[in-house]
This record gives structure tokens, sequence and C-alpha cells, in this order.
């Protein structure tokens, strides 16, 4: 690659970074492309796709950011405090970052590095939830499904709030890690999710077909 097509990539990659954590992945790349200061063509030249792009900038920065919340949870002793702390800083991600929060939705299901990331923090939260069931602390009918169905619900609410009541997740997030205690267990309505009405669910919910 030549030098001016070198520092044309890594203006993109900033322009990127800054506005796919300031609006989330949906940010228009014309808007990018200008923040960098070069034309809409020579992001499609450099990158091609926006899929391409989210790999190239994303994947890095929310692996660290899921990688250390699975780390820290894992690291706590007892297995409920690890799980409520995997939940809520997995919440606080979607609330902060709206980038975190559409990887952990799994939005653009076309960026193979990132969806590669997503299926692995999947397994390592169903170690998280299996580890508080074993303990005797986490409702046993709870899913892994169901865990990604709370968090596709504080996304949407968390970013609706920012700007009224930055902090309300917290407090919805409470109520239902309450009602998640094996204490706390009453018989379910319903089934839970299966994986394929959880991937059409998560569709609605981020506009992917």
């Amino acid at each position: 690659m030549r030098a001016d097509a070198q520092r044309n990539a890594e203006k993109l990659r900033s322009a990127a970074a800054e506005l796919f954590h300031e609006r989330g992945l949906q940010v228009s790349l014309k808007e990018i492309a200008r923040r960098a200061g070069v034309s809409h063509g020579t992001l499609y030249n450099l990158f091609g796709t926006r899929e391409a792009l989210i790999d190239e900038v994303v994947n890095g920065l929310a692996a660290a950011r899921l990688d250390e919340a699975a780390e820290q949870a894992l690291a706590r002793d007892d297995a409920w405090d690890g799980f409520v702390y995997y939940v809520e800083r997995l919440c606080e991600l979607q609330a902060t970052d709206p980038a975190i929060g559409d990887v952990v939705a799994g939005r653009y299901p076309g960026a193979a590095r990132l969806m590669t990331l997503c299926e692995r923090s999947r397994a390592t939260a169903e170690g998280i939830v299996e580890r508080a069931q074993r303990s005797g602390d986490l409702r046993a009918d709870f899913t892994g499904e169901d865990l990604l169905f709370i968090l596709g619900t504080n996304a949407i609410l968390s970013r609706a709030a920012a700007d009224a009541a930055p902090d309300a997740w917290r407090r919805g997030l409470a109520f239902v890690l309450d009602g998640l205690r094996a204490k706390a267990a009453h018989p379910l309505p319903t089934g839970p999710l299966t994986s394929q009405q959880l991937y059409e669910v998560m569709g609605n919910l981020t506009g992917t077909p």
C-alpha cells in the first residue's frame, strides 16, 4: 500500500472508531469519510464494505472489553457475584458505548471476525451462567438465550434513556437480577426461546435480515 493510502486508511480507522463509539455501528459511511477528510470513494477503495471496516476497527476493542468482563466475573470466588458482575458490566457497556451494544446484539453478521468474537463471548457467557446454576444461586431454568434477550432489551431502553435518565437501566436490571435468584423462582408461563427464535428476535431488534 502506498504511503498516502496508508495515511488515508489510518485517518478512516480513527474517524470510524470515534463515530462508532459515539453513535453505534450504523453511522453513515459518508460521515466517517467526512470526519477523516477523505472522499467516500476512498473509503470504499480501501475497505470495500461497512463490515470490513467494522472488523478492522471494532473487533480488537470489543474483544478486549468483553474478555475483561468475563475474566473479572470468573475471578470472583462467589459464582452469583460473578454472574451479577458480568451482566451488570455488559449492560453498562451497552449504556455507555453504542458500538459495544451493537456488538453484543450481533448487529452485523457479515462482519466475520466480529461474529467469531460474538460466538466465543456467547460460549463464555453460558459458562458463567452454568457456574452460577451449579452453585445453586441462579435459577436452573435460565438459559443463554434468556441472557441475550435481557441484553437486547437493555440495549433498547438504555439508548432511549441516555439523555433523560442515563442510569435508569441500573434500576431495571436490579429488579431482573433479583428475579433470577433461585430462591425467588416460580414456574414460568412459557418455555425459553430456541436458538432460531432468538436469531429472529435479534434480527428484528437490530434491523438485520
